[in-house]
């Protein structure tokens, strides 16, 4: 057995001992593990460790590095973990770091998201403020070389190009705060490839990507995720910079949950002071229950929140308590169901393993994971087949003012408002990013200024380019889905021009199910209402008990 392979051994051995230590950890309140547990934990170490070496000596191929890698980075463990729930799971050194990255809310490099368009690695938006958007990168903009050395060169062969990745270019473009990098990009229209010297910088990750009154009167919050010490602050800040208002769409659509302790925050400045936002159980742990710390402060307007298949984890504990609480009417989808807590624990070699140790309640009692049992990982992640039709056998809750809610499987909408679904012309513009290339084809042309509407010419130079472009189209392609084209248009040119908040406006403006949710609003304030009557008269009945 090899030195290298001698080392990876001895990692998974670690990683199972360490999942053994763990376990004794977690049963200091149920017991410790008994002679027998702790025979079978050596009998399965031994049986790994015999099956691991018949491999190495004996398999076909040769067992490379990389090979050794993938059989226990993306097989042994995670295929271990995955038998116990869908979410307990194993971090590399990589993933961890990454991890790590995303949760705290900040990298240092140069404020661009990047994108493979055919061949060629595109910018797709360069963040406002950052680096990138102050030298003046578009979106558009194709990377052709960093620091000189152009991102496709020579195979190992000496014959093959060595195409870059998305991957490889952001870890280039990543760094050190302070650091110089120069990178040569190409620009329609322009001639010759331009050079950007740019000096990385700490890039924040928002949470909150859009936040502005959709309508006199109305604001409008997009929640993207529940970073660490980051969401809880900016939707603060957003409410306040929004002004008086009487009513609020939070959008979490798409939202795959974060921190618990920023969905505690947000859902904090929404309830009244003490009221419960969510409890988690386990078996090895006692009970922690999270309440509203602050109170609404005086924010007693109607609230609705936009949620569909992807909103998830912290995202549906927001959802889930508010509507518990009558504070606001959920619309949209089913949620996706994740109510099992990850304790992280750090592991040998920069590793670490995020094991299921609690499962959420929301306030009422409402479990919010969905069954998993007998699901493939596939149909569990990506297939809703297995998500229940009907209410009829899930546990059954009240909120404060009586209504019934629906445990055991996400949370379920007050009122259903569905996804629009495209057509097979839209996902051809879309799969061939024809929006995206053509706002940068049309912006190297024209001057757009803030009052630019998509007319009958513009659409002209928009067929025009499909034609160029070999995309097929027919008249009555475009003139069926005519106000999703403006919106498309008019949305990548704002975005290209003036920044991608002034992008997202636009789609929110015309988005149906936004559009649903402000009609909603006067139905909120009822929940909210009625509410409020029962607490008084649960207040009053409690206090004529005490006289």
């Amino acid at each position: 057995m090899t030195s290298r392979t001698r080392r990876s051994l001895f990692l998974v051995v670690v990683f199972l001992v360490s999942c053994g230590i763990a376990g004794a950890f977690l049963d200091r309140n149920v017991g410790a593990q008994t002679a027998s547990d702790q025979s079978t934990l050596r009998d399965s170490l031994k049986q790994f460790t015999n099956v691991y070496s018949v491999v190495e000596q004996n398999y076909a191929e040769p067992m490379t590095k990389d090979r050794i890698d993938s059989a226990i980075y993306d097989g042994a463990i995670p295929d271990m973990l995955h038998v116990l729930d869908p979410h307990s799971n194993f971090y590399d050194p990589k993933a961890f770091a990454e991890m790590r990255e995303e949760q705290s809310g900040k990298y240092y490099g140069v404020g661009m998201q990047i994108m493979p368009l055919g061949d060629k690695i595109v910018v797709d938006i360069p963040f406002v403020g950052t680096p990138s958007y102050k030298a003046g990168i578009h979106p558009g903009d194709v990377i052709l070389a960093i620091n000189g050395k152009p991102i496709n060169g020579v195979g190992p062969d000496g014959k093959t190009l060595k195409r870059a990745t998305t991957l490889d270019v952001a870890t280039q473009l990543k760094g050190p705060k302070g650091t110089p990098v120069d990178v040569t990009m190409g620009r329609e229209g322009v001639p010759q490839p331009l050079v950007f010297h740019l000096i990385r910088a700490e890039i924040p990750r928002t949470s909150v990507d859009l936040a502005f009154n959709i309508q006199p009167g109305v604001g409008y919050i997009h929640i993207k995720d529940f970073a660490e010490e980051a969401t809880g602050h900016e939707v603060t800040n957003a409410l306040q910079a929004m002004g008086p208002i009487h009513g609020l769409i939070i959008d979490l659509r798409g939202n795959p949950g974060g921190l618990l302790s920023e969905a505690v925050s947000v859902s904090g400045d929404f309830l009244q002071k003490g009221q419960v936002i969510v409890s988690q159980r386990g078996r090895a742990f006692p009970p922690i229950t999270y309440r509203a710390t602050r109170g609404e402060q005086g924010r007693d307007y109607p609230i609705v929140i936009l949620v569909n298949r992807g909103t998830a984890s912290a995202a549906e504990i927001v959802s889930g308590a508010l509507q518990d609480h009558d504070r606001a009417l959920i619309a949209g989808e089913t949620t996706f169901g994740k109510g099992l807590v990850q304790t992280v624990y750090p592991l040998s070699d920069s590793t670490a393993l995020a094991l299921t140790t609690y499962h959420y309640y929301t306030p009422s009692g409402r479990l919010i994971q969905r069954n998993y049992t007998g699901v493939s990982m596939y149909d569990y992640f990506f297939n809703p087949a297995d998500r229940p039709h009907s209410d009829a056998n899930r546990e059954v809750k009240l909120t404060d003012s009586g209504r019934a809610v629906y445990g055991g499987g996400g949370i379920t909408p007050d009122v259903k408002v569905d996804t629009p679904k495209s057509n097979h012309f839209q996902d051809v513009l879309l799969d061939q990013f024809a929006f995206f290339n053509f706002a940068n084809h049309y912006r190297s042309n024209h001057n757009i200024t803030k009052d630019f509407q998509v007319d009958d010419s513009v659409i002209k130079d928009f067929e025009a380019f499909l034609t160029s472009k070999q995309i097929p189209w027919t008249q009555q392609d475009i003139d069926g889905v005519r106000g999703w084209i403006d919106m498309s248009i008019k949305s990548e040119l704002f975005t290209s021009v003036f920044g991608q908040e002034e992008g997202l406006k636009i789609r929110a403006a015309w988005d149906p199910m936004i559009g649903k949710a402000v009609t909603l609003l006067p139905q909120a304030q009822a929940l909210e209402n009625a509410a409020q009557k029962a607490i008084a008269m649960k207040a009053s009945a409690a206090a004529a008990v005490t006289r």
